[in-house]
Parts: structure tokens; C-alpha cells; sequence
């Protein structure tokens, strides 16, 4: 019941601000990444006094350079940044910057503020762009609406100088105080330099919403100058190169990665990459000598045993990549985006009934991933269960905020399933969220 209700809420942002999208993004969900970019996150967020299981750092696929939060649970990095940027000092400088936007409050201070439904229904579009991502073959999700009324939403993300200068103070404290060298805020800073002389439409998005001065840069420069600069953590090191060479694995052309991998910190990561420049080259045999390489190094570990399971699913060797998959699960038995991968090569392999529990407890563990409920939309269905199918399906087409859609098919659903039952509610939940968007 309690997951029903937070699927409510987010559905109800979504759909009152459908209406008003005017751009989109896409989230790349990859659960390697999103372990690495943790790694790098936990100290820098335990410093700033947070939560680090509690806040979660996104990538979005997108080649300008930014980074933003749109909540007190999330920081968003732009991927083309995360390419950007040379060292795990620099990474953490972004988060830490962000980290401090979120633990000095400017963030809850203007949620507090928000006085009409216009720009709640702004913010909760852009909310949605983390209830609307699907994990797209471990790369890259669907896109989901973003933005509203433009020039409002751009003034609501943007930061004060005055916010500006506090997170640089604190996130320069924040560095220190997780023995990470603070030098990488400003390598970050000197990477905007002169943005603010061009014309605001040839400014990078992260110049537009952080203002910058060359004063805040001096400024800058005196709180790093006095600071000694501890070595580069290794752990730091690899995690950031893993990272990094998975997104470019998938985002580069091939023929680029595959000349880089020698570059490597890590004979693993090398493996790695060139098993994801072999497999988008459609290499299979090729593909899976590199990651088996890499799994000699690291044995058992879950996240190169996903992409071994990606790419027998992407070969069509279902068999093979149900059993890769459900070793991964054992090795990460709460990662929703492996457990996704596992129903996925489950039903693939023509499984159903097996694939429901790994599909439930993906969604259980993140309501947001709209690939799971299409995916289990077809289990129900080839279960023969229709009500639970358009149950799911309605909760997909919500967090795409299609309205209508998602309206048609909890009215489906609720016409199905035992009055007041748990799906029922679920059900009755999104029709509600869909009547009151359509009132707007």
C-alpha cells in the first residue's frame, strides 16, 4: 500500500504537467555507473552531513555540460559533463557543489515558496524525469517529459550568486573534511571559465543555472590555495575510470573506445570497454572473450556479470544469459536493475512464471522503471491475468504521462480486479491523478 501511494503521488505530478512539456531528456540507467558514481558520492555526502543511501546520482543523456538537483534525493549529472571531466576529484567536486545546494536548503527553500499550481505542475515535470526512466538495454532509458513554461523553470533552477558562493564554501569544507583533494572544484570552475561573456543561448546549461563570476573564481582560488591536498584515493581512482569507461563503452563510436582501452588504469576496465565496443560492433565471440577477461580479474563481480548477461540477450542466447543474470542477482541480490535484467531473460527465454518475482521485486525496489512494468505487463498477460496486465500498463503510460492512455487502461483494470483489493487501489490511484490532470 505504501508503494501504491508514493506511485500516486509521482503519477500526480507527472500528469498535471504533461500538458505543458515543452522539451524532453533521456536518463541513462546503468547499474555499473550508477555503482561507481555511489562509490565516488558516499564520502563527499556523509561530509556534507547526508544520507548517502538516501540520495541517488543520475546520469542523463545529454552531451552539454551541467548538473542540477530537483529534489533533497537526487543529483542529476549530464553525461556529456561526466565525459568532460579527468579525475574522481573533479566528480566529486560536481556532487559535492550539489550536495551543499541540497544540505544548506536552497533547494526545500524554494519548494517551500512555490505558491501556484503552475509551477508545481514545472517542478513535477521535472520530477518525473526520475519516475519516467526505463532502462534501455543497460544504456539508455525512453525519453520522458521535462520543462514547463520555460523561462520560469529556468528561474527556478537557478541559483543566487549569494547560493553559489555558500556551496563553493561548503563544498570546499565537504572535500577536506573526506580527504579528497578540493583542487578539483576548481579545475571544475576553470572548465566554464569565459561563459559568462557569451550570449546566453551558447552557454552551457550549467553556466546558465550556476551564475558564475570571476570573482566567485578568485574566490575560489583563496579557499583552495591555503588547503593541503591529500593524495588521490585508488579507490577514488578506479571507480571514476570505471565510470567513465563504461558511458564512453556505449556513448563513443567503437573504433574510438577500442583505441583508448589500452589507456586504462586496469587491465579490467580495458576488458570491459572492449567488450562494449565488440558487442555495438555485434563481435559476439569477440565481446565475450573481453568481459570473461575481466571477470578473471574480478571474480564474481555482479555488474561485469551484467553486461555479460546483456550481451547474451542482445545475441539471443537466452538460456546462457539467464544463468550469467541469475549469478549476478546472488552477487547483487537489492539491485533493481539487475534483477530487471534477470525477468527480462527470463521472459525472453520463454519463462513467465520465473520471470514474475524478479520483475516484482525490481519494481519494488524502483516503482520508477517503466521498462519493468511493460515487461511485466506481458508476464500478466501470458499468466492470464489482464486486470494485473492493464494494472502495470496504466502505471507505465502515467509515468510517460499519457493521460489518456493511462486513464483508459486503469478503468481496465479496476473493471478486473476484487474491489478494494491492493491492484485495485493501485489502480484507482492513477485514474484519480489521471481525472485531475485532465480538470487542468
Amino acid at each position: 500500500m505504501i508503494l501504491s501511494r508514493m506511485m500516486a503521488g509521482a503519477v500526480a505530478l507527472m500528469l498535471m504537467a504533461a500538458q505543458m512539456a515543452q522539451a524532453s531528456v533521456t536518463l541513462l540507467r546503468d547499474a555499473d555507473i550508477e555503482h561507481a558514481l555511489h562509490q565516488l558520492a558516499r564520502p563527499v555526502l556523509s561530509a556534507a552531513g547526508l544520507n548517502p543511501s538516501r540520495i541517488r546520482i543520475l546520469v542523463i543523456d545529454d552531451g552539454s555540460l551541467n548538473a542540477f538537483i530537483v529534489d533533497t534525493r537526487h543529483i542529476f549529472i549530464h553525461s556529456g559533463l561526466l565525459m568532460k571531466l579527468s579525475s574522481a576529484e573533479q566528480v566529486q567536486a560536481v556532487i559535492a557543489h550539489e550536495a551543499a545546494h541540497i544540505a544548506n536548503g536552497h533547494i526545500t527553500r524554494r519548494l517551500g515558496n512555490m505558491r501556484t499550481a503552475r509551477t508545481a505542475a514545472g517542478l513535477g515535470l521535472v520530477l518525473a524525469a526520475v519516475a519516467g526512466a526505463s532502462t534501455g538495454n543497460g544504456k539508455a532509458a525512453a525519453a520522458v517529459a521535462l520543462g514547463s513554461q520555460g523561462s520560469a523553470m529556468r528561474l527556478f533552477f537557478s541559483h543566487t550568486r549569494a547560493e553559489e558562493s555558500s556551496a563553493d564554501l561548503s563544498s570546499v569544507r565537504y572535500l577536506m573534511r573526506a580527504g579528497i583533494n578540493p583542487r578539483g572544484a576548481l579545475e571544475v570552475q576553470e572548465i566554464f571559465k569565459g561563459q559568462e561573456v557569451l550570449a546566453v543561448t551558447r552557454q552551457d546549461p550549467y553556466a546558465r543555472t550556476h551564475p558564475f563570476s570571476r570573482d566567485r573564481l578568485r574566490a575560489l582560488q583563496g579557499l583552495v590555495a591555503g588547503q593541503k591536498a591529500p593524495p588521490p584515493e585508488p579507490g577514488a581512482v578506479y571507480w571514476f575510470a570505471r565510470a567513465k569507461g563504461k558511458l564512453t563503452g556505449f556513448k563513443r563510436a567503437p573504433s574510438w573506445t577500442l583505441r583508448r582501452a589500452k589507456d586504462s588504469p586496469s587491465q579490467d576496465i580495458a576488458l570491459m570497454r572492449q567488450a562494449a565496443a565488440f558487442h555495438r560492433q555485434s563481435s559476439t565471440a569477440k565481446a565475450l572473450r573481453a568481459i570473461d577477461g575481466a571477470l578473471a580479474i574480478r571474480q564474481g563481480d555482479a555488474y561485469f556479470l551484467e553486461l555479460k548477461g546483456q550481451i547474451l540477450l542482445e545475441s539471443r542466447n537466452f538460456g546462457a544469459a539467464v544463468q550469467v543474470y541469475r549469478a549476478a542477482a546472488n552477487r547483487a541480490p537489492r539491485e533493481p536493475l539487475i534483477l530487471a535484467g534477470l525477468g527480462r531473460a527470463l521472459l525472453a527465454a520463454g519463462n513467465p512464471r520465473e520471470a514474475l518475482k524478479p520483475l516484482e521485486a525490481a519494481r519494488g525496489r524502483d516503482f520508477s522503471d517503466a521498462r519493468v512494468l511493460r515487461d511485466l505487463a506481458v508476464v500478466y498477460a501470458r499468466l492470464g491475468q489482464p486486470g494485473m496486465a492493464s494494472v502495470v500498463t496504466a502505471e507505465r503510460y502515467a509515468l510517460g504521462a499519457r493521460m489518456e492512455d493511462a486513464e483508459l487502461h486503469a478503468e481496465r483494470a479496476m473493471a478486473q480486479l476484487p474491489r478494494g483489493s491492493g491492484p485495485w487501489q493501485r489502480a484507482q490511484d492513477v485514474l484519480d491523478a489521471a481525472k485531475r490532470a485532465t480538470r487542468r
